[in-house]
């Protein structure tokens, strides 16, 4: 670790002491497991899922850093068989036009069958009432496609998703397209974002990976001021490389456009090995309940070389806004670091 990256985690680690010793707080990780962590706020709730692999299950809490606490349930268990039976991944919960959507990528008990599904539920609580499944987010290509998201510009809902080019297991690929409605795609899709820098391309040659592994997936939407920034993970998850990285565009432009984006050279937050945190990715933001800071939420292994399987558990840190309006998302926090509360957070 370079002389400037240690310093930065000393700074940052003596302040988070000092903000905790005037409040409540909590320290990473907020689960034991829990990859592919995303949270929604909506009426004074905070709503929690990660991928369990086998079915989708939703935590409620008003402490976002308490979820070890929370009321928790399974909302949705898949059938035995058929085209969304195995491999639950990175499911997101939404509520949109008075209903709760969650988004989830599933396959066929095959790789290459990995598509995106969209259940339905018009109750006020997500953990109550009926989900129904509405059916495939496709569009008119239908190629193979994981970690959806979608979000709202200018009274328009987009998707977004990562995908291939082709039918066969190559470059994954950042993508975006119009929705009709929460559950249908209108028109055809767009290519945001391609790996094209070498720490994109990080595989495990231990592992029998050829020489580039070209992942791009879990995009996630952040909004500040007038500009949109599309956050994802690139390199392979199973490595301790895998980073997030960010394209900007301004809110007033065509977003179905790739020359509205302007990607970044360089990761915007990557695995610190002093904070035992290896393979940060796969992230979503959050709110403090009063709206007055900004949180980013991400999985990561604590030691090296443990991949893409039971270890990753989800983080939550404050970050900070540089003065061009692009985020700081600063190095990893330490799991031994107490951290304040997101301000406004109910007292326990």
């Amino acid at each position: 670790m370079s002389k400037i990256v240690f310093a930065a985690a000393v700074l940052l680690q003596s302040f988070c002491a000092c903000l905790a010793a005037q409040s409540p707080t909590f320290q990473n990780p907020l689960l034991p497991v829990g990859p592919d962590p995303w949270v929604i706020y909506h009426d004074n709730y905070y709503y929690y899922m990660n991928t369990t692999g086998k079915n989708l299950t939703i935590w409620k809490t008003k402490d976002i850093t308490d979820l070890k606490s929370a009321e928790k349930k399974i909302v949705w268990t898949p059938p035995a068989t058929g085209p969304y039976s195995h491999d639950i991944w990175a499911p997101e919960l939404h509520f949109l036009s008075g209903k709760w959507y969650i988004y989830f990528a599933a396959d066929a008990a095959t790789n290459q069958t990995h598509r995106i599904w969209v259940l339905e539920n018009s109750s006020p609580d997500p953990l109550t009432g009926n989900w129904t499944m509405k059916g495939k987010l496709a569009d008119p290509t239908d190629k193979w496609a994981i970690d959806a998201s979608v979000f709202e510009n200018r009274g328009k809902l987009y998707a977004i998703w990562s995908g291939w080019e082709g039918d066969e297991n190559g470059t994954q690929n950042i993508y975006i397209a119009l929705l009709k409605n929460p559950w249908t795609i209108e028109g055809k899709r767009a290519m945001l974002s391609t790996p094209q820098f070498p720490w994109e391309e990080v595989g495990d040659l231990a592992n029998g990976d050829p020489p580039h592994v070209n992942v791009n997936e879990g995009p996630e939407i952040l909004k500040h001021q007038d500009k949109i920034f599309l956050v994802y993970s690139a390199s392979a998850c199973w490595t301790d490389h895998y980073a997030l990285g960010i394209l900007e565009a301004s809110a007033g432009a065509n977003l179905l456009n790739p020359k509205s984006w302007k990607k970044s050279p360089r990761p915007v937050f990557s695995s610190l090995p002093a904070a035992h945190a290896y393979g940060t990715g796969h992230n979503s933001f959050f709110k403090s309940p009063d709206g007055r800071e900004d949180w980013i939420l991400y999985h990561a292994n604590p030691e090296p070389h443990q991949g893409c399987d039971g270890h990753r558990s989800p983080r939550a840190q404050p970050f900070t806004w540089n003065s061009d309006g692009t985020p700081n998302f600063g190095i990893p926090v330490s799991l031994d670091t107490p951290l304040p509360k997101p301000s406004g957070t109910p007292p326990s």
